[in-house]
């Protein structure tokens, strides 16, 4: 294990400003559902209990991550509050459909009215050593997002290696990703912290050698405040604290809001 990485699952239960951070973090999260059940009732607890963080005089989620769906709903009950509406595109989880139904997926999530898409590579492709058509299909979703933002889904945990996790990222930031992520939550391992610091180096790189600042989101199985503290850590170890903001950096998942209301309420 990185030795950066080992300093830093040491210090988590003493952190120095722990509770401001996990303040912090709230704000960096993408509140998600994303079942086969959902339907509108789920997406209106969602959209309320995003909402409801403010009762507690605490930062509103960055953004609520639905199934395509449900993006008009979410739009409409978040309306006025800052809190984007972020959608899963391209055949999500797998990926496995025809380049150009994948891109019309990501042009209706747009026109529906998402701010910002998470779309999954074809990692079958990439495991076949098809580097160019991970650049393009990137692109090509890139293209279909306009202004919206990005974020593209390497599913590290079937990648196999931390080398194919370096050269997945390098391919998604060549394509034009505006966030790279880890997983989809639908396959274990889904986010790990080691995954989590290769991709960062990755970005560190990039931003040295072209000036580039692209966004990095874990997600899948993020669910204790420690475990967040971790992922916050390494990107601040890492990328230092011009991307602690929810411009550069998210979270997503589902529970680990509920762990950190219950810290910092002394619960």
């Amino acid at each position: 294990m990185d030795s950066i990485l080992k300093k830093i699952q040491a210090s988590i239960p003493d952190y120095p400003g722990r509770k401001e951070i996990l303040r912090q973090i709230l704000g960096l999260l993408d509140l998600t559902t994303l079942e086969g059940t959902d339907n509108e009732e789920r997406i209106k607890v969602l959209c309320n209990k995003a909402l409801s963080f403010g009762n507690h005089g605490l930062p509103l989620p960055a953004a609520v991550c639905v199934y395509p769906p449900f993006i008009k709903l979410a739009r409409k009950l978040l309306e006025g509050s800052g809190v984007k509406v972020a959608s899963v595109v391209g055949a999500f989880p797998s990926g496995q459909l025809p380049l150009h139904l994948r891109v019309n997926e990501c042009s209706y999530a747009v026109s529906e009215g998402a701010h910002e898409v998470d779309m999954v590579i074809s990692r079958g492709a990439f495991l076949a050593g098809e580097y160019e058509f991970i650049i393009d299909e990137v692109a090509a979703m890139k293209q279909a997002c306009g202004e919206v933002h990005l974020k593209v889904i390497l599913e590290t945990g079937e990648l196999g290696s931390s080398d194919n996790i370096k050269l997945a990222s390098e391919l998604a930031i060549m394509g034009g990703a505006d966030f790279i992520k880890t997983s989809t939550g639908k396959i274990q391992p889904a986010a790990t912290p080691e995954a989590m610091l290769t991709m960062l180096k990755v970005i560190h790189a990039e931003n040295v050698i072209n000036g580039r600042m692209t966004g990095i989101k874990p997600a899948g199985g993020i669910s204790t405040p420690d475990q967040a503290m971790i992922y916050y850590l390494l990107v601040k170890q890492i990328n230092g604290d011009a991307w602690l903001n929810n411009h550069l950096f998210r979270i997503g998942a589902s529970r680990l809001a509920d762990g950190i209301l219950a810290e910092l309420q002394g619960k």
